[in-house]
């Protein structure tokens, strides 16, 4: 109405056009508001809501209503199409309805371009539940009618309209082709909702889910433990079936839980879409999981009658089906078995001969129990298994890496192989790692059920996923299990084979022992050997093959004395020889008049030992296994297995009669290996070849290893072509021509057409088809055949090792180089030397086919790539060996993963490439290596101090350098420093006209502040400049402070101006601070530098008696010399005049550049030698000696140039004393706290150890502050001083006594060892020296021993002497265990069953990280993060490990530990791991750290003064000043802020001026007052 008010009266209004009819040129616009202004139009109704007083606005004949309905807050319009009036059809609309009247309506939908509500009028719509899909609910029982019929199922209708489908299996209760006779077009029937999903609704028709009572499972979080409801199988398998429930929730019935019997096939007694009772016995809603179980009420069976997991049973055979063998086990619970087909035995063969003769009633002695399903066992009879049944992992918590376990194949895929353990605990091997021939089918190498053996390559705990390696290689036997089991099995086939007689058809099996002597008749012969037949045993044959024939001919029927090689029980076979070294030998043993040669027999057989390798012939090659005999040990008899468990189906490796072998010892005959000599063969761990390259091999009459005469076809650079026999071409590698690979030319001496002898190294590859050959002296001179092992070329190069190559390829940074036929090597420009004009000549230099010999720096293992330097890594020019130097010395060649950078050390002489020259005072950028760059300092450009060192060198210029420094950052970065400098020792290039000819003494630079001492002449460059003055550059390490008074002799009007950066500007040195590192510099000119040499050394001024200072410029064992302040002459204080008490050490009290006081005792004028003494006594006449006062006179001194004596008797010990009795003592003791500040000052991050630390480091501090707390009197002090002093020399005098005794009776041999044990049994000291001089003797075995039998001897109560043993245990098996890894482990395990597990954990993780093996250490840490979390020393460890590491995870571990650790070890674990990040870490996170500990201590003054010592070591003043002030501003009692100003004052009197300590004085004394008032 508003917009026709609008029309009315202004003739405008605002609509939106809806359509344009390009015909008509007529446009359709609309009105409504929402659509006007492009908004939702406002509902407030919902679907399904039914309205009663609904009013008709108006009727449309012929097609609807119009109405208003009553909603609020406004009424709604909605449209009722004349097909939802009425039930029937309604021709005249208009007179039915009457516009006004009021109608039931029900909401249907909506028009939201319209903005209207679409409703329906019938009766039927406001009948039945269900009128919307919002209506529907899963397991809803409805009423609809049947609409339509299709293939797939039937379309029903609800009474409200919404359709739904009735699949195919859901029509009946069974399965069925067709829908039923009830399934009609309009039929009505009784539907049950199964789910509805995105406007889907699926019903069914099954009856007992109609019908069903049960509650119903629509949701995972409804399946709650014991529910019993009903559900229809959806999948059958092996193991149990899927059962689906409502909405798509399904569930799991393993087969345990169906109540089938052992060998029942599931597929035999249910089937897909049946509906089943079952019983919801555990359930996971997160991972969608729920277990279910078709048996109402589960059986319950005692734990002692429950068989476990892994455990060996025994059985008999109840029955069998086609895949499997019933087993009844012997247990009190009378379960149940199945023996798969496949689990029979190891060899497949074996177990599908082993199942057709298997009878009812036979008895299994060994079963293992593979896996437990409800009260049906799985059974394995594998001999591999058995045997092994205690390795067998069942968790995998029980898993380590790197170790070799039995399993068996239970899946095989595409991409990989999966092996099962015992219980459901699977690993997987992927393709690339289950064989070594990556192309070969890997359902053709293994089959499922195989035993294998497979190395563990890794085990993800978070993921249980364990990654296995199949390859032949890693998992070859260690053992003789395989073929022992075969011949047990072999025996044991043929008792079941006799079962039903007497049992004397096995009698026959004595008269043929192994070696024994048999009479034969000779029968047919045929084409493999001749047929033999025994009188005693008419159903035995025998057989000989030709080779064992012995050379004898042989006619039919005649008799021979035969020996027995083999016997096949199951077959009736036996292999029989001629031979007369196997039928003398024989004969010979049973002989009694030759009674010397049997005991030379019984010798020869007790020298045969387990596990001792033997040369072994192949006598008889039979399908699996090798008949062999051993010549050195009289032709005994073995036999060994041609395959192994991972590669049973692989091609084998084919033998000759007659082929040597070398085989292991592994089992001597017994009953267990049915009397036979068991061997392992040698080569069972190679790799067999693949078909493809046998057929290549057949084609050819060569093999690798023969000699044979080529002719020369072509030469060329890197290769000689050859050609040779029939059709065959070849290649001589440049490498393999000389054995030294040292010629210049290798090929110069070969002519095209010449005839040569080659050895063949290798087989044909694929590109070229060309055979290696090679005319090595060294590989033509070798007897016989080299076999492949040759072909097969050992990557065998470790880091410092000198090899030669050839020059295969030059490019404008690398030099490439062929070292072999498979190894090449590559050179950097830099790393072939050091002068500019070679390294600008460098593709000249390096010409293809030159030999070059280099130094590995880096190995590349998978690419078989070196890279080399020219250098030696051992002995570089005017190289400084440091302590990390020598570390990698000890550590042999085995740092193939080390930096680039191991080769660069102090000294090193290297080529460079400037690669940028930054601005300023900023240097040059030097590149020494591909990814290594150096820096040069602004001073170390040049010799001579120019005005612009930088001139005359542009970006890419070759340069020569001198390494001067090599350090490491906390973030892992690394720093060189660099120095064109020509002066330095091995920089002076080789012609001599390049040297510069200004080069003199002025060129040296002062690389310590202790080089410098006042009036010393120098020259810098500046650095900075600001308002007080300017810093200038002395050296790379040196800076030095001008102050603005000091910059010239006149007025300096703008210093940036007259001093800008980078300026040289010459003065002479004012005063040196050694311990702050200052130094101060004047540029004035000053008349003492005209001061001559005589009136420095001027003898007169000095007397007998005088009190001098002067600081210590050498430390000797006999005494110190001093150099006497502003004079260049130098005393000598000897040993007996430093102090009036003993000095033990000198070194460990003086240290050179410390200043000292000293008295003049003599003066030797003719002989320039000055005596001087430093005994308190001495100076008994003054006062206490203050340093800051004695510098501050210093400075004088040196401005002045007159020297103030009584500046020491000025000086004054203050001490001021309150009512409160708080004293603060200023002067006394100020040496002694420098002392022990610089003491600390010098001591390195991590110079003790984290146990120290922890124990000593907090106690320490906090003891110390109790005792600056204290207030003791002078008697007390020296009375403590004199017992510490009494304490001392009685530990000497012991310790010296043990030395001395040590030293007098060190044992040296093994019987003087065992007196000393026998003396001291509970020594664990002795007991380590005992097992090290065993160790020195190379007797590990024995080491071992005395190992344990310490551990046994050692009283029990002595944990600690024990664990002392154990900790060497360790030591013992990582550096001689096979493996080290696994040896480790096995001797930690028994430790933790008799120590402290705590400390044997701690001390294992000390082994790990001296021998800086981090994997191993983190992965000990996180398993004791997890059963010692409450330990504050464990979680330091943690952190100390991750700042030695250089790692960034040390915040997440800090917050960790505060989880774990009980609140009392906070502050203790927090102020120790702020020192940990003070001394290696981040110095921020560990003020962070010290911060929110104070915050919440804000009174522990312990932790106040850690904080500031750690802040006072980095040296930062401001910080270090704004710290004091922090803590003196403290309200803490008297005793607390008396320490806090001492310490404040120590500070500014060791770092500050004399305002500085003035102003701590002040504020002591304000605080003393405002306590009194």
């Amino acid at each position: 109405m508003k917009q026709c008010d609008l029309i009315q009266y202004y003739g405008m209004v605002n609509a939106r056009i809806l359509f344009i009819d390009p015909s008509t040129r007529a446009f359709g616009l609309t009105l409504n508001p929402h659509l006007v202004h492009n908004k939702a139009p406002p509902l407030h109704v919902n679907i399904g809501d039914i309205f009663d007083q609904s009013k008709v606005v108006r009727v449309d004949r012929g097609f609807g209503l119009l109405l208003e309905i009553p909603s609020k807050p406004v009424s709604t319009p909605a449209y009722v199409n004349v097909s939802d009036v009425a039930e029937e059809e309604v021709r005249k609309l208009e007179k039915k309805f009457k516009e006004g009247t009021q109608v039931r309506v029900r909401i249907l939908g909506f028009r939201h371009l319209e903005g209207l509500a679409t409703g329906i009028l019938k009766a039927s719509a406001f009948e039945g539940p269900v009128f919307t899909h919002s209506d529907v609910k899963p397991g809803m029982v409805v009423k609809a009618k049947v609409t339509s019929l299709d293939s797939f199922g039937a379309i029903v209708q609800f009474p409200g309209g919404v359709k739904a489908l009735c699949p195919t299996r859901h029509m009946s209760e069974f399965e069925i082709a067709k829908p039923g006779k009830k399934f009609k077009v309009g039929a009505e029937l009784v539907f049950r909702v199964l789910g509805c999903k995105s406007k889907r609704i699926t019903v069914t028709y099954k009856k007992t889910l109609v019908k069903s009572k049960l509650g119903i499972i629509s949701s995972y979080a409804e399946a709650t433990e014991g529910l019993v409801t009903h559900g229809w199988i959806t999948k059958i398998e092996k193991h149990g079936f899927f059962v689906r429930f409502y909405n798509g929730v399904q569930g799991f019935a393993p087969r345990s839980e169906l109540g089938l019997g052992p060998g029942d096939d599931p597929n035999s007694m249910y089937h897909v879409g049946q509906v089943v009772k079952c019983r919801v016995t555990g359930s996971s809603p997160a991972s969608r999981h729920i277990n279910l179980s078709l048996q109402m009420r589960p059986v319950r069976i005692s734990e002692d009658d429950m068989v476990k997991l892994g455990s060996i049973v025994s059985g008999v055979v109840e029955g069998l089906t086609p895949s499997a063998v019933v087993i009844n086990v012997n247990s009190k619970a009378h379960l149940k078995g199945m023996i798969s087909n496949e689990h029979l035995a190891d060899h497949h063969e074996r177990a599908a001969l082993l199942k057709s003769i298997l009878k009812p009633g036979y008895k299994f002695d060994q079963l293992l129990v593979l896996d437990i399903e409800g009260n049906n066992i799985v059974l394995s009879a594998k001999f591999s298994l058995i045997s092994s049944a205690e390795q067998l992992p069942s968790d995998i918590s029980q898993i380590r890496p790197n170790t070799v376990v039995h399993g068996y194949v239970c899946n095989l895929i595409e991409t990989g192989c999966f092996v099962r353990f015992l219980g459901r605990l699977t690993g997987f091997s992927p393709r690339s790692k289950a064989m070594d021939d990556h192309k070969a089918d890997l359902s053709g190498a293994f089959y499922i059920g195989q035993s294998v053996r497979c190395n563990i390559v890794d085990v993800n705990s978070e993921t249980a996923r364990i990654t296995l390696s199949l390859k032949q290689s890693c998992c070859s036997s260690t053992d003789a299990t395989f073929i022992q089991e075969y011949f047990i099995l072999e025996e044991k086939i043929a008792r079941l084979q006799s079962l039903g007689s007497d049992g004397s058809e096995l009698k026959w099996i004595e008269g043929f022992n192994i070696g024994s002597v048999i009479e034969a008749k000779i029968g047919e012969a045929k084409d493999i050997g001749v047929v033999v037949s025994f009188d005693k045993y008419n159903d035995v044959l025998g057989f000989i093959t030709h080779s064992q024939l012995g050379g004898l001919s042989l006619e039919t029927g005649s008799v021979v004395q035969a020996a027995v090689l083999d016997v096949d029980k199951a077959e009736r076979l036996v292999d029989l020889s001629l031979k007369p070294e196997f039928v003398e030998k024989s004969q010979e043993g049973s002989s009694k008049s030759q009674p010397h040669k049997k005991k030379r027999k019984r010798e020869a057989s007790k020298a045969l030992e387990l596990h001792q390798t033997v040369n072994a012939v192949v006598e008889i090659v039979k399908e699996h296994y090798l008949v062999i005999a051993i010549p050195e040990y009289n032709h005994a008899i073995g036999y060994a297995s041609i395959a192994d468990y991972n590669t049973q189906k692989l091609p084998q490796k084919q033998f000759l009669n007659g082929q040597r072998v070398i085989a292991t010892v592994m089992a001597l005959p017994s009953p267990e290996t049915s009397g036979r000599l068991l061997l392992l063969l040698n080569s069972i761990g190679e790799v067999t070849e693949t078909s493809s390259s046998k057929r290549a091999k057949k084609k050819s009459s060569y093999n690798v290893g023969s000699l044979v005469p080529a002719e020369v076809t072509e030469i060329m650079p890197l290769e000689l072509r050859l050609k040779f026999g029939i059709g065959f071409c070849g290649r001589v590698h440049i490498t393999e021509v000389n054995d030294n690979n040292v010629l210049e030319k290798p090929f110069g001496n070969f002519k095209v057409g010449q005839t040569i002898t080659a050895r063949i190294v290798g087989k044909p590859n694929q590109k070229g088809h060309l055979w290696d050959l090679s005319i090595k002296p060294a590989m033509l001179a070798d007897a016989g055949e080299i076999g492949v092992k040759t072909a097969l070329e050992e990557f065998d190069f470790s880091t410092g090792q000198l090899v030669t190559g050839y020059v295969y390829k030059v490019d404008s940074e690398w030099a490439w180089l062929t070292i072999s036929r498979h190894v090449k090597a590559r050179l950097f420009i830099l790393d072939t030397g050091c002068e500019p004009n070679e390294l600008q000549q460098f593709q000249e230099r390096f010409k293809v086919g030159k030999p070059v010999s280099g130094h590995i720096l880096n190995v590349n293992k998978d690419k078989k790539l070196l890279r080399i330097v020219r250098h030696p890594l051992g002995a570089l020019s005017t190289r400084n060996v440091g302590d990390e130097d020598k570390r990698k010395g000890e550590s042999g060649n085995n740092i193939s993963d080390e930096s680039v950078t191991a080769h660069i050390h102090e000294g090193d002489i290297l080529g460079g490439r400037i690669s940028k020259i930054l601005p300023g005072i900023g240097g040059l950028v030097v590149q020494i290596g591909p990814n290594n760059y150096g820096r040069v300092h602004f001073t170390e450009l040049k010799d001579a101090w120019e005005s612009d060192p930088l001139s005359g060198y542009h970006e890419g210029q070759f340069v020569k350098c001198k390494v001067l420094e090599v350090s490491h950052s906390t973030k892992g970065t690394i720093h060189i420093d660099l120095s064109l400098r020509l002066s330095l020792d091995g920089m002076i290039p080789k012609n001599p006209l390049e040297l510069a000819s200004d080069v003199d003494s002025t060129s040296k630079r002062a690389e310590k502040v202790e080089d410098l001492y006042p009036n010393m002449a120098v020259q810098g460059y500046v650095k900075n400049v600001i308002p007080k003055g300017c810093f200038i550059m002395l050296s790379r390490k040196v800076d030095a402070k001008i102050l603005m008074s000091n910059l010239s002799n006149g007025y300096v009007n703008d210093p940036k101006k007259e001093f800008p950066i980078g300026k040289l500007v010459s003065g002479r040195v004012l005063a040196v601070e050694p311990l702050s590192k200052r130094v101060e510099v004047t540029l004035k000119n000053s008349d003492t530098k005209g001061t001559s040499k005589s009136e420095i050394n001027d003898f007169s001024r000095l007397h007998v008696g005088d009190i001098v200072s002067g600081r210590i410029r050498r430390v000797e064992s006999y005494g110190l010399f001093i150099t006497l302040d502003h004079t260049n002459m130098v005393g000598l204080c000897h040993f007996s005049e430093l102090s009036d008490d003993h000095i033990e050490n000198i070194q460990t009290n003086y240290a050179a550049g410390e200043k000292v006081k000293a008295k003049i005792l003599k003066l030797d004028e003719e002989r320039h030698r000055i005596s001087l003494g430093m005994k308190n006594s001495y100076f008994t006449d003054d006062i206490d000696f203050q340093i800051t006062e004695q510098e501050e006179s210093d400075e004088d001194i040196e401005e002045t140039g007159v020297a103030d004596d009584d500046a020491d008797d000025e000086a004054r010990s203050i001490l001021l004393t309150d009512s409160t009795g708080m004293d603060i003592e200023y002067g006394s003791g100020v040496s002694d706290v420098l002392a022990q500040a610089e003491s600390r000052a010098s001591i390195p991050p991590l110079d003790v150890t984290l146990d120290d630390i922890e124990h000593s480091d907090m106690e320490n501090f906090i003891s110390q502050n109790q005792e600056n707390n204290e207030v003791t009197g002078v008697d007390e002090k020296s009375k403590r001083r004199a017992k510490k002093k009494a304490k001392e020399e009685r530990e000497r005098e012991i310790r010296a006594a043990e030395e001395r005794q040590l030293e007098k009776d060190v044992p040296r041999t093994t019987d003087e060892f065992e007196k000393l044990v026998r003396s001291s049994p509970n020594s664990s000291f002795v007991w380590i020296k005992y097992m090290a001089f065993m160790l020195n003797s190379a007797d590990i075995e024995k080491a071992r021993a005395i190992a344990e039998r310490a551990l046994r001897t050692i009283n029990i109560r002595e944990e600690t002497e024990k664990l002392n043993i154990w900790v060497a245990y360790f030591n013992l098996e990582n550096q001689y265990g096979n493996p080290p890894e696994e040896a480790v482990q096995k001797v930690f395990q028994r430790a933790l069953q008799y120590c402290d597990p705590k400390k044997v954990h701690f001390a294992l993780l000390g082994m790990y990280e001296r021998t800086e093996e981090h994997k191993l250490a983190e992965e000990l840490l996180d398993k004791m993060s997890k059963k010692f979390k409450h330990s504050c020393k464990l979680w330091l460890r943690r952190v100390q490990m991750l700042l030695m590491q250089q790692q960034d995870r040390v915040q997440p571990v800090v917050n960790r530990a505060l989880l774990c650790l009980p609140r009392h070890k906070h502050v203790k674990f927090i102020s120790q791991a702020a020192i940990l990040e003070f001394k290696s870490g981040v110095p921020d996170r560990g003020r962070s750290m010290f911060e929110g500990v104070l915050r919440e201590y804000p009174k522990r003054t312990d932790l106040w003064s850690i904080y500031l010592d750690q802040e006072i070591r980095l040296g930062d003043e401001d910080v270090i000043r704004a710290l004091f002030e922090r803590a003196i501003s403290l309200s803490l009692p008297p005793k607390k802020m008396k320490f806090l100003f001492k310490k404040y004052l120590n500070y500014e009197k060791s770092c500050g001026d004399e305002a500085r300590i003035e102003s701590v004085k002040q504020k002591a004394m304000d605080y003393v007052e405002s306590t009194l008032t």
